[in-house]
C-alpha cells in the first residue's frame, strides 16, 4: 500500500512558476513509477508527466514539454513537478499517482492516487 499526499498548489499569474511535491508513504517507493495527471472542470483527467522507477526516464505530455520538469528523490520518497511559464490552460487539480507497471501515459495504468492539489493560473 502506498499513500500519496500532494502539496504546492496555489494561485499564480500567467508566466509564473510553481513546484508541486508528492510525498509517498509505504514500502518500496523507489520501485514505483510516478506520474502527474491533471483534471480541469468539465474535462477528463489527462497525463502531464511521469518518471520511471529504474533509470528515472521522464515522460511529458506535449502541452507541457519544455515548461515542466518531473524529478524524484527516492531518499525522501518524494516526486516533484516544477512548472514554469504557466498558462491559464494549465489550471486544474493536479494528481500524483504511483504504478508498479503499466502504460505511463494512461491513468488506468496507475495503482495509487493522491487527493490532488489545485493549481490556478490567472491571465
Amino acid at each position: 500500500q502506498v499513500r500519496l499526499v500532494e502539496s504546492g498548489g496555489g494561485l499564480v499569474q500567467a508566466g509564473g512558476s510553481l513546484r508541486l511535491s508528492c510525498a509517498a508513504s509505504g514500502r518500496s517507493f523507489s520501485s514505483y513509477g510516478m506520474g502527474w495527471f491533471r483534471q480541469a472542470p468539465g474535462k477528463e483527467r489527462e497525463f502531464v508527466a511521469a518518471i520511471s522507477w529504474g533509470d528515472g526516464n521522464p515522460y511529458y505530455a506535449g502541452s507541457v514539454q519544455g515548461r515542466f520538469i518531473i524529478s524524484r528523490d527516492n531518499a525522501k520518497n518524494t516526486v516533484y513537478l516544477q512548472m514554469s511559464s504557466l498558462k491559464p490552460e494549465d489550471t486544474a487539480v493536479y494528481y500524483c499517482a504511483a504504478q508498479s507497471r503499466g502504460p505511463v501515459r494512461r491513468a488506468e495504468g496507475y495503482d495509487y492516487w493522491g487527493q490532488g492539489t489545485q493549481v490556478t493560473v490567472s491571465s
